[in-house]
């Protein structure tokens, strides 16, 4: 492992807190590691009634080993050019690029998932064909040097997993205990699949703060940004 570890975290208005909260402990006790949170001009992101600041300017963030992009609604993200740029740009720095929950729907909107196995939160997954990419189910997917978490919580799973990658299995593994990360859900409700039809039926009805989760805008975001992506390979 380097000396010395930049790892950079992208964030956006209405960007999930918690997507990158569980990778950022992980990750804020590796060896030599340095976190640096990124959004365009510094502005500071809010989540409800948490507001995270002073934050770097992603303009002046030259170079990473680790570029990670959080989720959550993606228009704060995709339809902002300076973003996007900021992305495009990095991604060649860095060691291992990598996202958790729908930012994995940003690298693609990047052009950086073509013909990569990724995941995403499981409502989102399929979106990723839009880029060239290939979903996956997988709670941590790694396809080369792009590792990709699934919805929200797996995030903590990605982050060890990229941690074991960094350091090695037995640091990934003393910072799970430390972390007393040993999770035991009191509920099988975590994917549709095993989750009741009346939690299905409820999670329409749940918002995160003041952002409110509109599957079909946000497919239409994302059937958007795949067709303005082909258009400039062309």
């Amino acid at each position: 492992m380097a000396t010395n570890l930049d790892i950079v975290f992208l964030l956006y208005p209405g960007v999930s807190f918690l997507d990158f909260m569980g990778p950022q402990a992980v990750f804020g006790l590796l060896p030599g590691a340095r976190q640096i949170f990124a959004s365009v001009g510094g502005q500071p992101i809010r989540e409800g009634a948490l507001t995270l600041q002073p934050l770097t300017r992603l303009e002046d963030v030259e170079r990473c080993d680790v570029l990670c992009v959080p989720g959550g609604p993606l228009g704060g993200a995709v339809e902002d050019p300076v973003f996007m740029e900021g992305v495009r740009r990095l991604a060649p720095t860095a060691r291992f690029v990598t996202s958790v929950c729908t930012g994995s729907l940003v690298l693609g909107a990047a052009g950086l998932l073509k013909g990569r196995r990724a995941a995403s939160h499981w409502a989102m997954r399929e979106q990723l064909a839009h880029f060239g990419a290939i979903p996956d189910a997988g709670r941590v997917v790694r396809d080369g040097h792009i590792l990709t978490g699934g919805g929200v919580t797996a995030g903590i799973d990605f982050g060890l997993t990229l941690a074991a990658e960094l350091a090695g299995p037995v640091v990934a593994q003393a910072i799970q205990l430390l972390l007393e990360y040993a999770p035991m859900p009191p509920f099988n409700a975590g994917r549709p699949e095993t989750a009741p039809e009346a939690a299905l039926a409820r999670m329409s009805s749940l918002t995160m703060g003041e952002i409110v989760f509109d599957p079909a805008a946000e497919e239409a975001l994302v059937r958007r940004a795949g067709e303005a992506l082909r258009a400039s390979r062309t």
